[in-house]
């Protein structure tokens, strides 16, 4: 079983894949200077038959090391997730079905908008060692419309993402 080690998660190695949403860098102050307004931090692109909806996920946790088979694309839209809660999630992604797939870490701030037809794995919240099973809840922004937009494929052998 061929193993992935996570990476932090860094606009630089994810910029093939999507974009990060973090309230780093650039910032206008609204809400009489009480707020930092972080402008415009991903290309959404839902497609001539498409708008966007937001949707609410409740993924059930995972833990390292995690193994996976499926990954999946949305060739129609972009699709991103934030998350709803202070936790660090596990993103996989991959340039093609022939590519290695890499394995992303977030840092409990970050949440991510991957771009149209990025080949990705499932929403994997991760669960913190000795800490108690709570769902990892996200709002997703994506594509709706008349037609699927969901493409998925199983690997042969299953992957596995240790602990970096």
């Amino acid at each position: 079983m061929p193993v992935i080690k996570p990476q932090p998660l860094t606009a630089e190695a994810f910029a093939p894949y999507g974009d990060i949403l973090d309230a780093t860098g650039d910032f206008r102050l609204i809400n009489e200077g009480m707020c930092q307004r972080h402008h415009d931090r991903a290309t959404l692109d839902f497609g001539a038959q498409g708008s966007a909806g937001i949707s609410i996920f409740k993924a059930e946790p995972r833990a390292l090391p995690y193994s996976f088979d499926l990954i999946e694309r949305h060739p129609d839209g972009s699709q991103a997730f934030i998350p709803m809660t202070p936790h660090p999630f596990l993103i996989i992604v991959a340039r093609s079905l022939d590519a290695t797939p890499l394995a992303f870490l977030t840092n409990g701030a970050q949440g991510i908008n991957l771009h149209r037809g990025t080949w990705h794995g499932v929403l994997t919240p991760l669960q913190a060692p000795g800490a108690p099973a709570t769902n990892g809840l996200f709002a997703v922004v994506d594509r709706i419309g008349p037609t699927p937009n969901l493409e998925e494929h199983r690997y042969s052998k299953s992957w596995t993402v240790r602990a970096p």
